[in-house]
């Protein structure tokens, strides 16, 4: 599970910004809402958090900063050239904060095991990395790295707890590579656990990783994901009793973004090409409908549905930038509330979105304080993340109609209706 992400210099995020998982003190849905884990550090952790801000607030470059990390850790040992620039964009606004490097850090469980993994990075190298281990509550540091200036080399210390050829790795580390990563591709089987967090158990949904059909299309043509699925869209009140996938081969073009480069290439490659039939019975009678004839909230909701039942199988962290479009407000809220639903989460996955839907704040038992979270931009155009639990609200405050009041910030400011005149 997550526990915490922290980011600095990335975007429109000039000074560090912390998004913490951690649950507070309140005992409020405690049962349903946050999930034990044994470590007294962060004895509680939560299993979703709602982001909130203005459009161009900065709400979007928080996910795309996560987002960023992760290309980083899976690419750069392998997919990263020698010589080869990263595409990073620092805060541009003010002259110190462009030529300084962007960092990034993650915390998160993994089997009773807390990691806490971190690096700061230019358009040219890699400028510091470090992990630290918590297998008891004092951490163990298995590596630390520098960017030495007057040298133009990177230091190591390396700490007891990470066995391997250390030397062999850090040799065959480039400057402008992770050691993580490059100790993976060489076989480290201590480190591997922290590069498959971000390749396998942190799943990012945004602009620049759309959502798919594919792994909805792939649990369908299996008599038991077809009936969980079905059984999903059914829950949200949408009349499909099955649902047949006709697969064939054709040629076509795949578009590749990299993400850690900012470059985007076109391929050529045979593709699947899938048709999906709905049946929908209703008391009235029965029809089948292309994939086409289905609304955009239907259609979404089924791309949704393998990976968030994928997702809850296993206890990923699913991260969702903008949950609401096209998916109707109730529809949002049952997403939601199948995250804390313990009978349904047995494996302590998490959720993670932006949304502009503020009728959710309000809504009946769906959130608690500490998981709701507001992004907005100061006067030098920088974004801030601001916890709802630091404005303290009453307990039975109007939550919606206060932020829109602009009382804990991340709304947009309308002097003069958009600039238009009367």
């Amino acid at each position: 599970m997550l526990v915490e992400f922290r980011v600095k210099n990335f975007r429109s995020l000039r000074d560090e910004q912390v998004l913490s998982l951690v649950a507070s003190k309140d005992k409020t849905l405690k049962d349903t809402h946050t999930q034990a884990t044994g470590i007294s550090a962060a004895p509680t952790l939560l299993r979703s958090a709602v982001i909130y801000g203005a459009n161009a607030g900065g709400k979007s470059n928080l996910i795309k900063a996560l987002q960023y990390m992760r290309g980083v850790v899976i690419e750069s040992a392998t997919a990263i050239q020698p010589g080869q620039t990263f595409g990073v964009q620092p805060f541009r606004l003010d002259a110190d904060s462009a030529s300084q490097p962007s960092e990034f850090e993650v915390t998160f469980l993994l089997d009773g095991v807390r990691y806490q993994y971190g690096f700061a990075m230019t358009a040219q190298r890699i400028v510091g990395e470090h992990l630290l281990v918590y297998k008891a509550f004092k951490p163990q540091r298995w590596f630390e790295r520098h960017f030495d200036s007057e040298t133009g080399k990177d230091v190591y210390d390396f700490g007891p707890g990470l066995k391997g050829p250390k030397n062999l790795w850090e040799g065959a580390t480039r400057p402008n590579a992770l050691f993580l990563s490059m100790a993976v591709q060489l076989n480290s089987d201590a480190l591997r656990p922290v590069f498959d967090w971000f390749s396998n158990r942190l799943v990012i949904f945004n602009e620049l990783a759309q959502l798919s059909a594919q792994v909805s299309i792939q649990m369908l043509k299996e008599a038991g994901g077809r009936r969980d699925v079905c059984r999903f869209l059914t829950s949200a009140d949408i009349s499909i009793a099955d649902i047949d996938v006709e697969t064939r081969r054709v040629p076509g073009q795949a578009i590749h973004f990299d993400l850690v480069a900012g470059k985007t290439e076109v391929r050529a490659e045979e593709m699947e090409e899938h048709r999906l039939r709905f049946h929908h019975v209703t008391e009235q009678g029965k029809a089948v409908f292309e994939l086409m004839d289905e609304s955009n909230g239907t259609r979404n909701l089924l791309f949704l549905a393998g990976p968030v039942l994928d997702i809850l199988s296993k206890g990923l962290t699913l991260v969702i930038d903008e949950l609401d479009t096209s998916l109707h407000t109730l529809l949002v809220r049952e997403l939601v509330q199948l995250f804390h639903r313990p009978t349904v989460n047995t494996m302590g996955a998490q959720l993670i979105f932006t949304t502009h839907d503020t009728s959710l704040l309000d809504a009946p038992d769906l959130l608690r304080r500490d998981q709701v979270w507001f992004v907005e931009k100061d006067q030098d155009q920088a974004s801030a993340l601001v916890s709802l639990s630091e404005f303290s609200p009453r307990k039975n405050e109007a939550l919606e109609r206060g932020y829109l009041m602009g009382r804990y910030g991340g709304v947009p400011f309308l002097g003069h209706t958009l600039g238009l005149k009367h």
